[in-house]
């Protein structure tokens, strides 16, 4: 099924539960009402923004479908900007006063002939306003450049929700086009020219950008015009983009909060062959899977309703182990189709970063693997499961800014965990060069990615030869050993010096996972001098008989260089020896530990 087929699909689900609007309607951004008397006086103003913060925003409102505008001047119906509306603008409006004008002759054509008491009102009104009584109540010059539309005074609703008004727009003749055969309905329409202005794409123009469309002469076929390369009927395209739409919604419960990098992510579950309890209840568990946590801490861990996390990390590990998921939820069943859609930014249009479905068993299924996959001990984050935007923020990303995510890198990683596919190689390779840059290799996230990368990958191809979850000691991949060696000879200096300005990790980490033959004998040096030290004052015998072990089990000849693969394995042995080293060890020693923790 085509991203289209869903969504027009879909758009049923939506308009059964009051989400999306009906044909012929858009949901807009309105700020003011101006309520009217009977006459058709202004006599007050409604502000309907909505409080978000500190800031008052515009309210989401279903209103008369909204006009495409170019270059030229397009009315909309019953509503507008205060330019159209009232003819009066924040700025030196050029052509405020054709707008305005526009907006008259439009709205008195249709209104000529109606009866309705609220109708009538909105008539009066536009036949005798005039722009200059803007300056009198009940106005505010925070109506300026604002959409307003109308309610009739003693009116709950407004005057375009009323009975008559949308009998009355659905009178209007549509523009209808050429008939064709509609590619998402398979049946002869009037084919929509324009298809739909998709809004809600983090990163894209606020007015709205093009899921499809074709104005340039290299994008169309065999002279066809605009949405004549796509031909789908004007029904069709209303309803994909009002369900499209109503997912983007901020706060929406098809929506992920945060990008996954550049890409905003919605989801849906196809209710045809299960009931409507179970296509909400994989939108409900879905949507807490993937959905990041609240804030982090002070300590760099991820605050989360513990309860919640609890219940989604058992359902995970659940799915992991082949219950059903009936036993999971017993309204989910073995029948929902599930979808999930990444968009991103692409000038004035919309780019699919991916696009997925299949069963929601097998997409909890694949989760479970991810986070199966990116299992390590002791775990860096508290409680609940990472969402991929904190993995990729943690890993990847410079100073652990989210817009510094590599936009390309977060789309192949969501797609290799939906997919259950190997995670893209450039993965282990950003998390590499953070570690190199100067990023805390104790703090668990980059091993824990690493970990995820290789243990997949040695999966997928059936190699036997497996990647820690905690510390083993007995480990033969010398780059892990490696990395223990350098996590205990870290700890040696720490004993021996204390908190210095630079320690040996912050100076030669980089280079002792990458070309250990040329370090390591560096290194070796200064812990001598270290463990003597330590000697003298009688403390750290257990740090010393530690790298003996380690190095007993190391070749005499060092690897001149590690490949990507040993250098990550590297990373996750010094972290494990870092957290692991100091159970049962002397108080002293735990507590340098912890000293070093808090630099």
């Amino acid at each position: 099924m085509t991203i289209l087929q869903s969504l027009d699909r879909y758009y049923d689900r939506m308009a059964a539960r009051d989400e999306a609007e009906a044909p012929g309607y858009s949901r807009e951004k309105i700020s003011f009402a101006i309520v009217l008397s009977r006459a058709g006086e202004p006599i007050d103003k409604i502000d309907v923004r909505e409080q978000s913060g500190a800031k008052l925003r515009p309210r989401q409102m279903e209103v008369p479908a909204a006009v495409k505008r170019t270059a030229g001047i397009s009315p909309n119906l019953l509503w507008d900007k205060s330019a159209y509306v009232l003819g009066r603008t924040a700025s030196e409006g050029r052509r405020t006063a054709d707008e305005h004008a526009a907006f008259k002759t439009a709205n008195l054509a249709i209104l000529a002939d109606t009866k309705d008491e609220g109708l009538v009102a909105l008539r009066r009104f536009l036949e005798a306003w005039t722009p200059g009584r803007f300056d009198s109540a009940p106005f505010a010059g925070e109506m300026l450049d604002a959409n307003l539309v109308f309610r009739l005074e003693g009116d709950r609703g407004f005057i375009h929700e009323r009975e008559a008004a949308r009998r009355l727009l659905a009178n209007q003749a549509p523009d209808d086009g050429a008939c064709g055969f509609c590619l998402i309905t398979g049946i002869e329409a009037p084919l929509q020219r324009l298809h739909p202005t998709i809004k809600g794409v983090e990163g894209a123009q606020s007015s709205g950008a093009a899921l499809v469309s074709f104005n340039l002469d290299a994008f169309t076929s065999y002279g066809k015009e605009q949405g004549d390369n796509a031909p789908t009927s004007q029904a069709a395209a209303f309803r994909y983009g009002a369900a499209l739409n109503r997912m983007l919604d901020r706060g929406g419960a098809n929506r992920l909060p945060r990008p996954i990098g550049d890409a905003t992510v919605v989801f849906w579950a196809d209710a045809e062959g299960a009931s409507e309890d179970a296509a909400r209840a994989a939108e409900e568990l879905f949507g807490g899977w993937f959905s990041p946590p609240v804030a982090e801490n002070k300590s760099g861990k991820l605050d989360r309703d513990e309860g919640e996390a609890a219940k989604l990390r058992e359902a995970l590990r659940d799915v992991a182990v082949g219950r059903p998921l009936k036993e999971i939820d017993p309204k989910l069943t073995d029948d929902v189709r599930f979808h999930v859609l990444g968009l991103s930014p692409n000038a004035a249009r919309l780019s699919v970063r991916f696009w997925i479905e299949d069963s929601f068993e097998v997409f909890a299924k694949r989760l479970a693997e991810h986070y199966e996959d990116l299992n390590i001990e002791p775990a860096p984050w508290r409680g609940a499961l990472p969402a991929v935007q904190w993995l990729l923020v943690k890993t990847t990303a410079l100073r652990e800014k989210f817009d510094n995510i590599p936009h390309a890198l977060a789309g192949e990683v969501m797609r290799s965990i939906l997919t259950g596919g190997p995670y893209p190689r450039t993965l282990l390779a950003s998390v590499i060069i953070r570690l190199r840059a100067g990023d805390d290799p104790a703090s668990g996230w980059h091993a824990a990615a690493i970990r995820a990368v290789l243990a997949r990958d040695k999966r997928l191809k059936h190699q036997r030869e497996e990647t820690p979850v905690s510390l083993d000691k007995a480990n033969p991949n010398p780059a892990y050993q490696l990395g223990r060696l350098f996590a205990a000879m870290e700890t040696a200096q720490r004993q021996a010096l204390g908190n210095v300005n630079a320690t040996i990790r912050d100076r030669y980490f980089g280079a002792a996972s990458s070309a250990p033959a040329t370090i390591f004998p560096l290194l070796w040096q200064g812990v001598q001098n270290h463990l003597g030290k330590l000697r003298k004052s009688g403390k750290g015998g257990w740090i010393e008989r530690e790298i003996e072990e380690i190095v007993d089990r190391l070749e005499p000849q060092l690897p001149r260089a590690l490949p990507l693969e040993a250098q990550g394995r590297f990373a996750i042995g010094y972290y494990h020896q870092r957290k692991a080293q100091f159970a049962g060890r002397p108080v002293e020693a735990i507590e340098t530990e912890g000293e070093a923790d808090d630099e």
